[in-house]
């Protein structure tokens, strides 16, 4: 049975040290901001996480470009001449155009490498739940399974990888069209925050209020204590724009309310971060539905 690797993209907003634990090969969508393109890698060592949070909050334009199909034709081929299986876990395709290059540099390197497997599995994820699928992933490789078996699980298991949201600054989703104009002037007049999770297409969908931002946080605990399956065996991924303190308060209250055994913080990595905007938190869990 041919080893496999896993390939993703640095949507998954891993910590790069736990990436390189995986043995991930991860590549790096790109950020335009202030007029100079940069790699959103997961070690920051493009632009680092603080100046572009820094950009951001002084309202810097900024536009964001997917993973291309050379990119991953040139990332999949040495893997493959070495005889390796690819296992590749892509950002969700309603959010990016990623998964699809992914696919097609899939079915055009099989043409070439015949008697190996290349597997593409859009995650239907973002930020760390893209990130968690994967940690998850791994941890069924090292139960010895097979890439065929791994692939099965994450067809079976990613609709149950819960995403929950919420923002500080409204503006970024008026820009990206998610909320009008009007939701976000008034919202922002009455310490309104919107409370969004990634549904079963994989898209990024507003589906609640709530006053104040720490209502906002506790709003996804509260949606987490409704659906997750034995928080006290899982390991949680939270991510946050700069947001930190923020990241923790929640981490606190999962630990003490729903005896859950290991938290992960991490930050939104650019690319996300462009589109969500500063004060994001996110919370990561498995759950009975989406």
């Amino acid at each position: 049975m041919a080893d496999f690797t896993i390939v993703t993209d640095s949507s998954c907003d891993l910590p790069d040290a736990l990436a390189k634990e995986m043995g991930l090969t991860v590549l790096p969508l790109s950020v335009n901001i202030a007029g100079k393109e940069y790699r959103n890698l997961l070690d920051g060592s493009d632009i680092s996480f603080a100046e572009f949070f820094r950009l951001l909050r002084a309202s810097t334009p900024c536009t964001t470009s997917a993973v291309n199909v050379e990119a991953f034709r040139a990332a999949m081929e040495p893997i493959l001449q070495a005889g390796r299986d690819i296992l590749c876990i892509a950002f969700s395709s309603a959010l990016s155009n990623t998964c699809n290059a992914a696919q097609m540099a899939a079915e055009d390197l099989a043409k070439s490498y015949p008697d190996r497997k290349i597997y593409v599995v859009d995650s239907l994820c973002a930020s760390l739940g893209e990130g968690l699928l994967i940690y998850l992933a791994h941890k069924e490789r090292e139960k010895g399974k097979s890439i065929d078996e791994v692939r099965l699980w994450l067809e079976q298991n990613k609709l149950q990888l819960c995403h929950w949201f919420t923002v500080d600054d409204l503006q970024h989703l008026r820009r990206g069209g998610r909320i009008s104009s009007a939701t976000a002037f008034f919202g922002a007049m009455l310490h309104i925050k919107p409370v969004l999770h990634v549904d079963n297409a994989g898209r990024l969908i507003n589906v609640g209020k709530a006053r104040g931002r720490r209502a906002s946080l506790d709003a996804l605990i509260g949606h987490m204590a409704k659906t997750a399956v034995a928080p006290e065996t899982q390991t949680v991924f939270i991510s946050h724009c700069d947001a930190q303190a923020d990241a923790e308060y929640i981490a606190r209250q999962i630990k003490q309310q729903l005896k859950v055994p290991k938290v992960i913080i991490h930050y939104v990595g650019p690319v996300i971060s462009a589109h969500s905007g500063p004060g994001t938190v996110a919370l990561f869990f498995l759950g009975t539905e989406r």
